[in-house]
């Protein structure tokens, strides 16, 4: 027998799936209501997404916990005032990462990545696309605008005019 579902939450905050036959079933999840709850959200969510294959039932647990753990991160989230790389350090301390390791997964020096770090020199739109792909985020995280400090580009009013230098021919 095939049952339509849909969601609604009680005063309690509870999670309940409502089935046509009107029996109503209670679920293991709620509102996400402190940092606590939202990171045991997002440990079950990542290992729910690598775990083996996706019945219909694990891909619909894996979409309620996505949009809990996004609402929370809506209403929650310091990455809006944040600028890149102020998110990029964040994402590499949560990830026990350093910067010789970033440099690996980049495909650049540790002397670019420590630039890039301290503010001397900006994200290119190939790293910009790397990083994204390696913490799972979006491209718009990291492709923002933000001030260099380098004396070099004291000029460039933003990272985002990327601090290339060509060699321009006259003609004349």
């Amino acid at each position: 027998m095939q049952h339509t579902q849909s969601y609604a939450l009680t005063e309690s905050n509870t999670l309940l799936v409502i089935i046509k036959t009107g029996v109503m079933e209670k679920l293991k999840y709620k509102v996400i209501k402190s940092e606590k709850q939202y990171d045991e959200y997002c440990d079950m969510l990542a290992e729910l997404v690598a775990g083996p294959r996706k019945s219909k039932e694990l891909s619909d647990e894996i979409e309620l916990l996505t949009l809990l753990i996004e609402k929370w991160d809506e209403s929650h989230s310091t990455f809006k005032d944040a600028n890149p790389i102020e998110i990029l350090q964040y994402l590499m301390a949560e990830n026990n990462l350093k910067a010789t390791e970033l440099a690996a997964i980049l495909g650049i020096g540790k002397s670019l990545v420590s630039d890039m770090l301290h503010y001397r020199r900006g994200l290119s739109k190939e790293n910009i696309r790397k990083l994204a792909e390696h913490f799972k985020v979006s491209q718009e995280l990291f492709n923002r605008p933000y001030k260099l400090i380098s004396p070099l580009n004291a000029q460039l009013k933003n990272a985002s005019v990327m601090n290339t230098t060509k060699e321009l021919k006259v003609v004349r």
